[in-house]
């Protein structure tokens, strides 16, 4: 450790101190530098009409991209066979702001089917919002992710 200084060496010992109680203090990480809080999310589905088939199901922060996950490629995205739909999870979610949907795809076929714009396969979303005509805004389903875990209760809907 070097010193230059103009009055000499009078101010080295409170120099030579202070550097000694900075080493002394606890290390407290910056929030630049601090790891992001994550939880896991758990779907908990019921009211299926069968186990036929797969759930997909989607869990997403992007309102533009809700309830159709296609266009998001941050997405969290699952298949599961409707068989084994009881308890779906997402581990290691980030936090913030989601929306959950669901598409019980009976036929496997990887898409909803429709006939004449309604659904002929089931459906759900997180916070089971009343639906009327069309699918829920994100705002009606969405859900807050912190650093705890939480459960989602989905009850499947048939129009069909």
């Amino acid at each position: 450790m070097g010193y230059i200084s103009v009055s000499g060496t009078r101010f080295a010992a409170l120099i030579l101190g202070l550097e000694i109680s900075a080493l002394l203090l606890p290390v407290v990480p910056s929030p630049a530098g601090a790891a992001e809080a994550k939880a896991n999310v758990t779907v908990s589905v019921s009211n299926l009409r069968n186990a036929k088939g797969q759930l997909m199901v989607c869990l997403t922060k992007n309102p533009k991209a809700f309830p159709d996950c296609s266009k998001d490629s941050a997405a969290l995205k699952k298949l599961v066979p409707a068989g084994n739909a009881g308890n779906i999870v997402f581990t290691s979610v980030e936090a913030g702001t989601y929306a959950i949907a669901i598409v019980h795809d009976e036929n496997s076929n990887n898409k909803m089917d429709l006939r004449i714009f309604i659904p002929r396969e089931g459906f759900g979303f997180s916070r089971n919002p009343t639906i009327t005509v069309g699918p829920p805004k994100f705002k009606s389903a969405s859900f807050t992710v912190g650093n705890s875990n939480v459960t989602q209760a989905v009850k499947m809907k048939y129009m069909l």
